[in-house]
């Protein structure tokens, strides 16, 4: 069914704040998860039901020749009419019109072009003699009018500005509080000057990408919606031949996406602010485009890639590292079976057996929360979820877990079962046609089916949200039972982010009624059988 919610300030995407927008919450998505919001159109039918009452009144009036063309007139104009309201919509309905996005697809030589007409990122791109000066915090684009033996004067403070234009490369635009935190890069544009050739310290003949990692970075949900698929977005198009020039920079990010950043560049990654130095470049994007919540639009890409075009890569950048704990494991098993070599055969053999049997059967892993939103009957649902017929796995990701370890556990998952939070973010870690069972605690219907749900569902998993009742909420023993925070999330949503955050996302835990959530388990279970059955039936072929 569809509810309308207006947005907390955390999840607020949109410029107008009178915006009502529906959100389809449902138990289950297979195939799309499309609700835009809804504009009202009482307006529309009172006048079109003007019109016509005008018109059958004048047609009584006037001879039956003017009536006719009175009444092409009017046909004219109600096609006109609907055109212009559904293009209208249609332009309300996204963040961007999909005609603006990639506006400065085409720049000449010598000129900055900026896109700002996206509410989630701006976008600037520079062709021609680009040169940085992190001291200033300043991009300089020279106007060399199609000279190529261009040169530079040792000085240029005093230069005419031709063009200026200030920005901070960061995706979260529409959130004030956050991009006052993002540092802001002057980019000018200077006229052509002869004189003592002034060579750069290191000269690239690839284009740039400049982006930060600050802001939210630190998050995962952020990490990959904000900064690396955006980055996948924005550099896909020059196959590698790209360098990365961030602001404030991290090592423990680079540490943390040391498999994954070689397949979107071969060349070392530069530090804007520690690096001092001044990089040439023939070209230059100044932030990322963002598509939607985890996700890449194959209609906005040139090349027509997808979520699951991004996922293939996550696939291999982190296999490498995977064989890599496989043979350790395998050596380490080695070694302890040499240890027990005088054991008895017969227990080898029924341990062997009864791990070959466990193998086969569908695996679950339940994504454990460390803090709040936890599972408060962990081990009841384990237990439940065993005697249904599955393996299971309690992941309990800590900042510092490897990401090839996770990705390893839940790309052999055939079922992802977690409270909504950031580290739903690993359903990207699913193969397409596993299921994710999201659990919503109470308020949080709307940012559990944007941020996860529809995204899941574009990845091509089967998406099964478990929303709780106020009963499995621990917020039932803290209010009273007709309090609005059991019985009407969305008005306490409405009072503010701070609220939301305090009393739905820090400070409420769920103890999941069993019987209800069996039902979810046993169509899991069917999905993954058959996902199994299928892929026997096609080996057999």
């Amino acid at each position: 069914m569809c509810k309308k919610m207006m947005h907390y300030k955390r999840y607020q995407h949109w410029n107008k704040k009178e915006d009502v927008f529906v959100v389809c919450v449902d138990e289950e998505l297979n195939s799309g998860y499309n609700c835009k919001r809804a504009k009202p159109k009482l307006f529309y039918l009172l006048f079109l039901s003007f019109i016509s009452f005008s018109f059958i009144f004048l047609c009584k009036l006037l001879s039956v020749f003017l009536c006719f063309f009175f009444f092409i007139f009017f046909f004219l104009f109600l096609i006109l009419f609907c055109m212009c309201a559904d293009s209208f919509r249609s332009e309300e309905a996204g963040l961007v019109p999909k005609t603006d996005i990639n506006s400065c697809s085409s720049v000449s030589n010598g000129t900055i072009c900026c896109e700002r007409s996206s509410i989630r990122s701006d976008v600037c791109v520079m062709k021609g003699v680009v040169r940085t000066d992190s001291a200033s915090s300043r991009i300089t684009l020279y106007k060399n009018n199609g000279h190529s033996d261009y040169v530079l004067r040792d000085t240029d403070e005093n230069d005419e500005v031709l063009q200026h234009e200030k920005i901070r490369p960061y995706t979260r635009k529409w959130e004030k509080n956050v991009m006052d935190t993002i540092d802001e890069l002057d980019l000018v544009v200077k006229g052509k000057h002869y004189g003592v050739r002034q060579k750069c310290d290191v000269e690239h003949d690839v284009p740039a990408v400049f982006f930060s990692t600050g802001g939210y970075t630190g998050n995962l949900y952020h990490e990959f919606n904000d900064g690396l698929l955006p980055l996948y977005i924005t550099s896909q198009q020059f196959n590698k031949k790209v360098v990365f020039v961030i602001l404030e920079y991290h090592n423990w990010w680079i540490m943390k996406y040391e498999n994954v950043l070689p397949h979107l560049t071969e060349y070392p990654i530069i530090d804007f602010s520690g690096d001092k130095r001044t990089h040439c470049f023939p070209e230059a994007i100044v932030g990322l485009r963002i598509h939607d919540e985890l996700t890449v639009d194959p209609s906005l890409m040139g090349n027509n890639k997808t979520i699951r075009d991004f996922r293939d890569l996550l696939d291999r950048a982190y296999w490498p590292r995977i064989r890599g704990l496989i043979q350790d494991e395998e050596r380490e098993a080695r070694m302890n079976k040499e240890k027990l070599i005088s054991s008895p055969s017969s227990e080898l053999k029924m341990v062997t057996t009864e791990e070959k049997k466990d193998l086969k059967k569908p695996k679950v892993v339940i994504i454990a929360r460390n803090d709040s939103r936890a599972i408060m009957n962990e081990d009841s649902l384990v237990k439940m979820i065993e005697d249904i017929g599955f393996r299971v796995e309690v992941l309990r990701p800590q900042r510092t877990t490897e990401l090839a370890r996770i990705y390893r556990v839940l790309n052999s998952s055939d079922v992802m079962i977690g409270v909504h939070g950031a580290a739903m973010t690993h359903f990207l870690f699913m193969r397409p046609g596993s299921v994710f069972i999201q659990i919503i605690p109470l308020g949080t219907d709307w940012a559990a089916g944007t941020y996860y749900g529809e995204p899941a569902v574009k990845l091509g998993l089967k998406y099964i949200g478990y929303k709780i009742l106020p009963k499995e909420s621990s917020l039932y023993d803290e209010y009273d039972k007709n309090d609005p925070v059991l019985m009407d999330p969305n008005s306490v949503n409405d009072r503010g982010w701070e609220f939301t955050k305090r009393i739905y996302l820090d400070h409420q835990n769920v103890r999941l009624n069993l019987g209800r959530f069996r039902k979810r388990l046993l169509r899991a279970y069917n999905h993954s059988v058959a996902n199994e059955n299928e892929r026997l039936r096609r080996q057999s072929q």
